[in-house]
């Protein structure tokens, strides 16, 4: 079992920045990558930006360059600063743990960000 507890989240000027925190506990030697996810209203849920467990990083196209996720292993910590953010950007983001690719992944509670124009 893994636990994800994301923080970070909040209202923002377009513009603004704003640090996304998914703390993880429990199994977290089985992570074999996590991964930041977002859900706008009435759109699918996307990735943002993903991190394996060797640092090889990934991010969706809409926020290269703005986005950066990076991990604290000390703090069993993953985190997404988000700069120059756009009310496009306004959605549910939610952390993702991924044990097995495909068959066994742990989802946080996800958390609000809102950027105003």
């Amino acid at each position: 079992q893994v636990q994800l507890v994301e923080s970070g989240g909040g209202l923002v000027q377009a513009g603004g920045s704003l640090r996304l925190s998914c703390a993880a506990s429990g199994s977290i030697f089985s992570i074999k990558s996590m991964g930041w996810y977002r859900q706008a209203p009435g759109k699918q849920r996307e990735l943002v930006a993903a991190i394996t467990s060797s640092g090889s990083t990934n991010y969706a196209d809409s926020v290269q360059g703005r986005f950066t996720i990076s991990r604290e292993n000390a703090k069993n910590t993953v985190y997404l600063q988000m700069n120059s953010l756009k009310p496009e950007d306004t959605a549910v983001y939610c952390c993702k743990a991924v044990v097995v690719v495909g068959t066994l992944d742990y989802w946080g509670q996800g958390t609000q960000v809102t950027v105003s124009s």
